[in-house]
């Protein structure tokens, strides 16, 4: 029997309702069969009352015949390569180093609010500006990938690209709290929302088999601009002033966001359709358990991931590190994070994505227990920065791909927005909480902010570990890959 071939056997009990139809299809992802050679395989099979079916290579799937007709195409196969792709790939990187490369510069922006332009503020008060930029971006999924799916990506592209570099260079200006958080925390993380979740949905749609390795190169892009934008706005903070550095900032993400716009592309054929959406498109994705536990998963690793981002270097100063190198462990700890993005995903698309956020997630325990919680030297830090960087990356980049798997890859932009809106309220609240537990950066214990992050990963660890055992082809095996 090819690897195409389908033989169905009609279920003729006598109980009331629709019939259904098992359909045993053997198949491999380079060939996926028409309908017309579904119904051919039916009727031969019928004909001659034969099932052949081989254990190891056997995929059952039951659906009602009424929902199989012949109006209903299985998707085609992404090419999981080509010019267009992997320019898409380039796009996206450029898309990620301007959109999540800038929030993940918050630890900078903590440290200089606090030391200069808001003393008075409280960190509590401070850090829900950073909080804001993390749940604003991850947030805007729901939104952004209706108008994805409806659209394109090109218009919502060219929006994101104005709405961050205007927040941009609102930031230059303000000097009041409310005129930052407006501008920071709300017009410049819609658009990198918008810029996020395209980068994201549009690789999605050109890969499949290789999807965790292109979504890894993707991530890698906001690990540069975690390197770079620190370093910018440090050194031209010093020689300049704080309005000139998030200029230069503003400039320079100008500069890719061209290329993004230029190069990023959706495999898919988007049509508008009305209503654009029905609020229970957003609901439905809820009521499939792998999606729940894995979106809760994904809160918990939210809620403390981002946590040694925001803290490192107030608590590596507290500790004695002078101020200007502590001012480089944020660019350390991005530049850690830049293969933590690429090799991992690379493997885990061979031994399973969720093994490998698994991995990945307890090894980051480990790290904010053995090396974060009794940092009291220089190289401690640093070796922390490097170290976790690199698994941290690593779990940055996997997110996106758990939700591919267990989804329609025409369903994306819906689903992919609500798995990230459900993150958002984690990227919100985890800062705050953990500035609460953290009066004075400068003075106080870090106790308490190292085992709520420790503690809020060991939750979603438990969360992946269900969901594994639920998805299609998973199971509760050490072996299992998945």
């Amino acid at each position: 029997m090819s690897s195409s071939d389908t033989v169905a056997v009609d279920n003729l009990s006598n109980a009331p309702g629709p019939t259904s139809m098992v359909e045993y299809e053997i198949y491999d992802e380079r060939e996926i069969p028409t309908t017309d050679q579904r119904q051919n395989s039916c009727t031969e099979a019928i004909g001659t009352s034969t099932v052949q079916n081989d254990p190891e290579k056997l995929a059952v799937r039951t659906r009602s015949l009424e929902a199989s007709g012949p109006g209903t195409p299985p998707p085609d196969t992404p090419p999981d390569g080509g010019l267009r792709a992997w320019g898409t790939v380039v796009g996206a990187l450029c898309g990620m180093f301007v959109s999540f490369g800038w929030i993940s510069c918050i630890g900078v922006f903590i440290d200089y609010y606090k030391t200069h332009l808001l003393q008075d503020v409280s960190t509590s008060a401070i850090t829900w500006i950073t909080s804001l930029e993390y749940f604003m971006m991850f947030f805007g999924g729901p939104f952004v990938g209706v108008l994805f799916d409806n659209f394109g990506p090109h218009l919502i592209l060219l929006t994101g690209s104005f709405l961050h570099i205007f927040g941009l260079m609102m930031i230059s200006i303000s000097s009041k709290y409310y005129q930052i958080l407006l501008a920071q925390g709300i017009c410049s993380p819609i658009g990198t929302s918008a810029l996020f979740h395209i980068s994201i949905n549009c690789v999605n749609t050109w890969f499949r088999r290789r999807r965790a390795l292109a979504l890894g190169i993707t991530a890698s892009g906001s690990g540069f601009g975690g390197i770079i934008f620190p370093i910018m706005l440090t050194r031209i903070t010093q020689q300049l002033d704080f309005g000139w550095a998030i200029r230069v900032c503003a400039f320079t993400s100008l500069f890719l966001l061209i290329i993004s716009n230029l190069t990023i592309f959706s495999r898919l054929k988007h049509q508008r359709r009305k209503p654009l959406c029905h609020p229970k498109d957003f609901f439905r994705p809820l009521k499939e358990i792998p999606f729940v536990l894995t979106s809760a998963g994904t809160f918990f690793l939210y809620w403390g991931l981002f946590l040694p981002f925001a803290f490192i270097p107030t608590q590596a100063q507290r500790y004695g590190m002078s101020p200007y190198l502590a001012s480089y462990l944020l660019a350390v700890l991005n530049a850690g994070s830049i293969p933590g993005r690429i090799l991992p995903p690379y493997i885990a698309d061979y031994l399973g994505r969720f093994n490998l956020m698994i991995l990945t997630t307890m090894i980051c325990i480990i790290l904010v227990l053995a090396l974060w919680l009794p940092s009291r030297t220089d190289g401690t830090a640093i070796a922390f920065a490097v170290l976790y960087g690199f698994t941290g990356g690593s779990a940055v980049s996997l997110a996106p791909a758990l939700v591919a798997q267990i989804s329609d890859i025409r369903q994306i932009g819906v689903r992919s927005g609500t798995y990230f809106a459900i993150a958002a309220f984690a990227a919100l609240t985890g800062t705050p909480i953990a500035g609460a537990l953290l009066p004075d950066p400068l003075g106080g214990s870090y106790l308490g902010v190292e085992l709520f992050c420790a503690g809020s990963m060991c939750a979603a660890v438990i969360f992946y570990a269900v969901a594994r055992g639920l998805v299609p082809g998973g199971g509760w095996g050490v072996r299992v890959r998945v």
